[in-house]
């Protein structure tokens, strides 16, 4: 249900910059009853006409990652083709998949990348388990590293004899 508000409210809050009404105009039509002049902006982007597939298109996309971007999901990418693949899935899920299917699909196209959190299989096993064995690694040899450290003898002290041939040569 929090997704379901949250995506309502990206879509109009995205709707209302793409028309390019500043915020204080819906405030002063509230107020005045008049319209603000609107200024001239980019065209909104294509919404489906059934608002429940839109939130399942968004719910779907912020699963998915954006192939260009590489950061950012594919519900917020601008990208070109992040906008290609919004269509084709917006596409199958017209064509009644599930969720599962159009995942299967895009990984089946593009590969485990496309996926924010890939399945755990043993083709991602590096990516899921690969930071933990590092860690472990990391804290197996530092545990050797001072285990030798605490095995070398303490540094003799210097007689007095070491110490002034040692006066001597740092003044020449």
């Amino acid at each position: 249900m929090k997704r379901v508000v949250v995506s309502v409210a990206l879509i109009v809050s995205a709707s209302v910059w793409a028309l390019g009404v500043p915020s204080w105009a819906s405030a002063q039509t509230a107020t005045s009853g008049v319209a603000a002049p609107m200024s001239a902006g980019r065209e909104a982007a294509p919404m489906a006409e059934d608002p429940k597939l839109e939130a399942r298109l968004i719910d779907i996309s912020q699963e998915l990652r954006c192939l260009v971007c590489q950061n950012e999901s594919l519900a917020s990418s601008h990208a070109e083709l992040a906008d290609d693949l919004r269509r084709e899935v917006r596409a199958l899920i017209r064509e009644g998949k599930s969720d599962q299917e159009i995942k299967d699909f895009l990984v089946a196209r593009y590969g485990d990348f496309v996926l924010y959190r890939p399945e755990v299989k043993p083709l991602t096993w590096v990516l899921w388990f690969g930071p933990f064995l590092l860690l472990v690694l990391a804290a197996v040899f530092l545990g050797v590293y001072l285990r030798q450290r605490r095995a070398l003898p303490a540094p003799a002290a210097l007689s007095d004899d070491d110490r002034a041939r040692a006066k001597q040569l740092l003044k020449d």
